[in-house]
């Protein structure tokens, strides 16, 4: 609980939540001096806000040596620790996995239900993005409405696609699921694949979802490639 509330009172300052949903997106290492040119903030500001962050284990630092001579650089990167803000009555990362440890001792019956229902909600959160009628929508809108749906998700995603626009490449830089996934990897990722399956499909027509990458396997993000039919 303590913790909580320092977390809560750091992230209180505006500057400083977009800082750290900055990081969280860049999904590498900043320094003083790019969170001073993002947010055209004096780096001493920016260093005091890193430093808050620092403070409270959400994020780490070190210095490096650049190359270039001179003193080396700090630089600032997640923590690989869980910060999660909530209460004891509202625990709901044990909620989950009480949730995912049931349906996976479910065998293939488990598994299908957890796949039908990340798919679902896949669906749906896309759907609250849509201002029209999908059939209205051009390829950059939907892609844009991807975008929108992944974010609010809590991906926080990087999307491009080749000259033809058959091809989206998706990448996820953070997955509210990962640390239950590391327990838990067959049925967590399986659910996640649906839940963007449910985000595709509604979307686009004849789509060929295939990852690339996945961060519970070692990787920076989860990369995908969606081949999609003009």
């Amino acid at each position: 609980m303590e913790q909580t509330l320092k977390i809560t009172n750091v992230l209180a300052d505006p500057t400083r939540y977009y800082i750290y949903q900055y990081i969280i997106k860049q999904n590498e290492d900043v320094t003083v001096q790019e969170i001073a040119e993002e947010f055209e903030i004096h780096p001493n500001v920016a260093r005091l806000h890193l430093t808050k962050l620092e403070d409270v284990n959400m994020l780490v630092s070190e210095a490096k040596k650049t190359g270039k001579g001179g003193r080396p650089s700090r630089l600032y990167r997640l923590s690989n620790d869980h910060i999660q803000i909530n209460f004891p009555f509202r625990d709901y990362q044990l909620l989950s996995k009480i949730a995912i440890e049931t349906m996976a001792s479910l065998g293939d019956v488990g598994k299908m239900a957890l796949e039908q229902t990340g798919r679902r909600f896949g669906e749906e959160l896309v759907n609250h993005q849509i201002p029209v009628s999908i059939h209205e929508l051009t390829f950059d809108q939907k892609l844009d409405i991807l975008k929108k749906a992944s974010t609010v998700a809590g991906f926080y995603p990087d999307l491009d696609h080749n000259k033809d626009k058959t091809k989206i490449f998706l990448k996820i830089n953070n997955c509210p699921f990962k640390e239950i996934a590391q327990e838990n990897f067959e049925a967590v990722c399986g659910m996640h694949h649906a839940f963007l399956r449910g985000m595709f499909d509604l979307l686009f027509d004849d789509v060929v979802l295939e990852e690339s990458e996945n961060m519970i396997l070692g990787c920076n993000s989860c990369s995908y490639h969606a081949f999609v039919a003009k």
